[in-house]
């Protein structure tokens, strides 16, 4: 993925927050690596199995973002969230829907995560909303994946506009050995 989208282009703040929100460059791989693990184990820490998410590994997961960066797509957007002093609060990536039932207008909100030091503070509002700027330059409806037992992420779509939409599926990691119940939310990002 890249950062590429007019409407996620340069820097910007949000109001109420001290979160920068900017696309995302090659060289912010690993800290996006560290807030994928970060909040993967913080999030799911009683939704998937603790050997799992202890055996994340943000180097691999580095190694996924540098090259995810810089491999150009179209109508792929990555953005990152920073502190005052630069440090990667968390990311959102955002994408062509991936769904078999998904029209050429509808994007997917494929990614948000944030430090867990971060929830709670702006910064997950702030990258969401320049994540729906972006896809609303693209797509007139946008979908996301949500885990069916994370209350706490289906707490904040839900206040942001979201709805569930009645599809669901159940997916796997790890080869096969972890399966997950996801539940779809739909959105229109232009509002």
């Amino acid at each position: 993925m890249t950062s590429s989208g007019s409407a996620a282009s340069g820097l910007a703040t949000t109001p109420g927050s001290t979160a920068t929100v900017r696309p995302a460059v090659v060289a912010d791989a690993p800290g996006i690596a560290r807030v994928h693990v970060g909040s993967w184990q913080a999030a799911y820490a009683g939704l998937l199995p603790a050997d799992f998410l202890a055996g994340l590994s943000a180097s691999r997961r580095e190694t996924f973002w540098a090259e995810s960066l810089s491999a150009p797509a179209p109508r792929h957007t990555v953005l990152v969230a920073e502190t005052p002093d630069g440090t990667i609060a968390g990311f959102a990536a955002s994408c062509p829907s991936r769904d078999d039932d998904a029209t050429r207008d509808t994007g997917e909100l494929a990614s948000i995560y944030l430090l867990p030091e971060f929830w709670s503070q702006g910064y997950g509002r702030a990258l969401h909303s320049h994540a729906l700027t972006a896809l609303a330059t693209d797509f007139r409806t946008a979908t996301l994946w949500v885990l069916a037992g994370n209350t706490r992420a289906r707490t904040f779509y839900e206040r942001t506009g979201w709805t569930p939409d009645g599809r669901t599926k159940v997916d796997s990691l790890a080869n096969g050995t972890v399966t997950i119940d996801e539940v779809r939310y739909r959105t229109s990002p232009r509002g």
